[in-house]
């Protein structure tokens, strides 16, 4: 991540934040990838329970698939296409 990159942050702050992830040491830089990513999918079942609140697990995380994947993927491997009531 470049400084001039966060540029609603101001610069001295972007700039520690910058020196702190280049000294975190690999493992823990693959943690916060992790955690991020694990993030991203809760958000992203989340939006799905708001628009669909009274879908199934399952049927949430078809959902958010098809968010991520695409429609014709989900339809290919899991037999399901979120178009189809």
């Amino acid at each position: 991540m470049q400084p001039d990159a966060l540029t609603d942050t101001d610069p001295r702050a972007a700039a520690l934040l910058l020196a702190l992830q280049r000294r975190m040491p690999p493992q823990d830089k693959v943690r916060a990838a992790f955690e991020l990513s694990d993030m991203l999918l809760r958000l992203s079942e989340a939006g799905v329970r708001l628009v669909y609140p009274d879908a199934s697990d399952r049927e949430v995380f078809l959902r958010a698939a098809a968010r991520r994947l695409g429609r014709e993927t989900v339809a290919r491997v899991y037999g399901w296409d979120p178009e189809t009531p």
